[in-house]
């Protein structure tokens, strides 16, 4: 039998995504961090990937590492931003988020 992602690693992540408040972000290292794999940044996007619609995640709050958004234009990055817009995060002239102002940390 093929085994998925940890299930504890996988419930982990959808419950710290689910507590990046509005107007906040939070990176997918930083994500995998805290639930317990320094090196599961790949795997949060999967989780973000598989399970956003299905849990109603918020999944517009999780960025890169250096604040800006992961996806293509054309391809969900417009909607991300706006979403995020909407929620009083700025992006600056290199479409980058101050992590520094914007950044959850639990």
């Amino acid at each position: 039998m093929c085994k998925r992602l940890n299930d504890t690693f996988y419930e982990k992540v959808k419950a710290i995504i689910r507590s990046v408040p509005k107007g906040k972000v939070a990176t997918y290292g930083q994500i995998a961090a805290y639930a317990g794999n320094l090196r599961g940044a790949r795997q949060v996007a999967w989780v973000l990937h598989s399970s956003s619609r299905k849990y109603e995640l918020p999944w517009h709050r999780i960025v890169g590492s250096r604040g800006k958004i992961s996806l293509k234009h054309m391809q969900g990055y417009e909607l991300q931003k706006s979403l995020l817009i909407a929620e009083g995060v700025a992006f600056d002239g290199n479409d980058c988020i101050d992590l520094e102002k914007y950044q959850w940390r639990r």
